[in-house]
């Protein structure tokens, strides 16, 4: 079981942590009476973080419960999307890139 945090790839490195941080908690909060957020919490509590772009941000808010997280920072942009841990996720996920820091 994983949950990912997607953030987009437009948000500076040094918000991304912060950012990540509050996405595993806001799940958490959301979803805590989820079967599959108490067997995730209860077990490996895996979260995979990846950068995407807008068309990616957007497509995955298709996706079964799920939360939107917005910036202060950068103006309330949306710039994070968490979801329910699951075992199983549609195709697309398989193409994410996991976050690395861009070099500035």
């Amino acid at each position: 079981m994983k949950m990912y945090i997607l953030i987009k790839e437009s948000v500076p490195n040094k918000l991304v942590p912060v950012i990540a941080a509050h996405a595993s908690l806001a799940c958490y909060k959301k979803f805590e009476t989820d079967s599959d957020l108490e067997k995730w919490i209860n077990s490996i509590f895996k979260k995979v973080v990846c950068k995407v772009n807008n068309i990616e941000f957007e497509n995955s808010k298709t996706e079964p419960k799920n939360l939107t997280l917005t910036e202060s920072a950068l103006n309330n942009e949306e710039v994070c999307i968490v979801f329910c841990p699951r075992n199983e996720y549609s195709k697309q996920f398989k193409y994410f890139r996991m976050w690395t820091p861009n070099v500035e």
